[in-house]
């Protein structure tokens, strides 16, 4: 015990700031901080003192800052976002996206206002900073202390991290965000993915404004989020091409996809013993991420009509009041072990809304899927999956107990779907190193290294003629159309001389009268 005290105490470790984003976004991150704390490393995560999943830890210092919000309201909050998913149309959408933004942004406000706590950050001398930047405060945050900055991300609205890391983003054959496309677009498609590139400018204003104008009183110069975002030294996107569609990305994108994929652990005994009476049909794993504990009654009893028509046994996680129609097969849990659920042998089929922890625990443990999106991200994701004939997606709000009973048969008993999964679970699993290792990897070369500017390209000192060569081709343009002026201009004085010599030798002469 001395000894290991002795080698930690020599071990030669950074420190790291951290801005977290509540939600599941949280839970993958606290792997890799996890990971780096193992390695010697000083974490020190600044969190709201009011927050969903963002607690106190063993593994690394927490810092909290007060928030104009109670514990109370942030509880209901995401409880409603989860109940509202089931009435959801576009004004509720943007109802909720505003209340989001203006919650979360007066958060950052009150955190950059905390004097005592900004003094300590900057007194701390921090070695970089990790954060997640959809919500950002954490790049703001890196701005002031001049911290070189990792970002951990499944990605930005109006695709903001790919146009901030200079990374080309062709229309043609990379779906937007709420496109729900693949990347072979019809031409419809191609039109419906065109109006939404061009839109992406004036919604991603719209949703960062606030942040903006914050950026810019509290760093006391003209900000635009671009440019914030573009300060990024390394991008570790949660994502791979296994799942994503292959695209251009720049040398600074990190794919780690299935990152929060762990190794199988034994269940308990309740759990074995409720898969092992399974029987030879096994069993269905039904999780709708950990925002929704609870539907309403009328779209519960349809989902439990439809489970009641298989023969597998189905462990559903769900925390609201029982279905009175509820199947023997159906088995209520409030929490499930769900990648030692998925990982087991007699999982036949998973029921998903699609969030990307999910989507890769289910391409590691190759378990064909139902999904059910609800909001963000997983409509994409659904589309992904499906494309790859590796599941099917329903729509929650219309779908009945025949379609749900329809999809899991088909995922169960049409072997392409297994088949499918197996073969993208195969591809993923064949990498030189694990997702986990390699984010750790690149957190620790920024810190070492104080960031990472010899993967920065010349793209971002460049305007937007100049990136276009609006100007090379504006020269060029000019250069020919004056040589084609001179050489026609050339050509018609050639032919003038002509014309006029002939017209001189041909003309008769008189003869001279004495």
């Amino acid at each position: 015990l001395v000894l290991f005290l002795a080698f930690w105490s020599l071990a030669d470790g950074g420190k790291l700031l951290v801005m977290p984003q509540d939600g599941s976004h949280w839970l993958s991150m606290r792997v890799v901080l996890e990971k780096l704390w193992e390695k010697g490393h000083e974490i020190v995560a600044v969190v709201p003192d009011a927050a969903l999943f963002l607690k106190s830890s063993q593994s690394f210092t927490v810092k909290t800052y007060s928030v104009p919000y109670t514990q109370e309201f942030v509880d209901k909050s995401y409880q409603e976002m989860g109940e509202k998913t089931f009435e959801l149309t576009l004004s509720v959408l943007l109802r909720n996206i505003s209340e989001m933004t203006n919650m979360f942004s007066s958060a950052c406000r009150h955190l950059l206002s905390d004097k005592e706590l900004m003094k300590y950050l900057q007194d701390t001398k921090f070695d970089a900073i990790m954060m997640d930047p959809v919500l950002p405060c954490g790049p703001i945050l890196a701005e002031y202390l001049s911290l070189p900055s990792v970002y951990f991300m499944r990605g930005l609205p109006c695709t903001l991290d790919y146009k901030a890391a200079q990374s080309p983003s062709p229309v043609s054959y990379v779906p937007r965000t709420f496109s729900y496309a693949s990347d072979h677009m019809t031409f419809p498609e191609r039109v419906k993915n065109f109006v939404i590139g061009l839109s992406e400018p004036l919604l991603c204003h719209l949703f960062y404004l606030n942040y903006k104008s914050l950026a810019s009183e509290f760093l006391q110069r003209d900000v635009t989020m671009q440019e914030l975002f573009s300060q990024a030294s390394v991008l570790l996107m949660r994502y791979d091409f296994v799942f994503e569609y292959p695209r251009p990305i720049m040398p600074n994108m990190v794919y780690i996809g299935g990152i929060n994929c762990q190794q199988k652990k034994p269940l308990s005994e309740d759990f074995e013993a409720m898969v092992n009476a399974s029987g030879e049909h096994g069993i269905v794993v039904f999780s709708l991420g950990s925002m929704v504990s609870e539907i309403p009654m009328k779209k519960a009893m349809e989902i439990a009509e439809g489970l009641g028509t298989i023969p597998q046994t189905v462990f559903w996680r769900y925390t609201g009041k029982t279905p009175p129609n509820l199947p023997k097969n159906v088995k209520l849990v409030k929490w499930l072990p769900q990648n030692d659920l998925l990982a087991h042998p007699k999982t036949r089929a998973f029921i998903t809304h699609g969030g990307s922890h999910g989507v890769y625990e289910g391409i590691c443990n190759a378990v064909p899927m139902v999904l059910m999106p609800l909001f963000g991200d997983q409509m994409d994701n659904a589309k992904r999956v499906e494309s790859r004939g590796a599941g099917l997606t329903l729509n929650i709000l219309e779908m009945t107990s025949n379609d749900i009973s329809t999809a899991l048969k088909a995922v169960i008993n049409d072997k392409t779907y297994k088949e499918n999964i197996q073969r993208l679970s195969d591809l993923h699993l064949d990498r030189p190193i694990h997702p986990l290792d390699l984010a750790v990897h690149w957190v620790e070369f920024v810190m070492r290294h104080k960031g990472a500017p010899h993967l920065r390209p010349a793209a971002h000192d460049l305007n937007w003629v100049q990136y276009h060569s609006l100007d090379v081709i504006a020269l060029l343009a000019a250069v020919t159309l004056l040589s084609l002026f001179i050489s026609f201009k050339c050509c018609l004085c050639c032919c003038r001389r002509c014309f006029c010599k002939k017209g001189r030798t041909g003309k008769p002469t008189k003869a001279k009268s004495h």
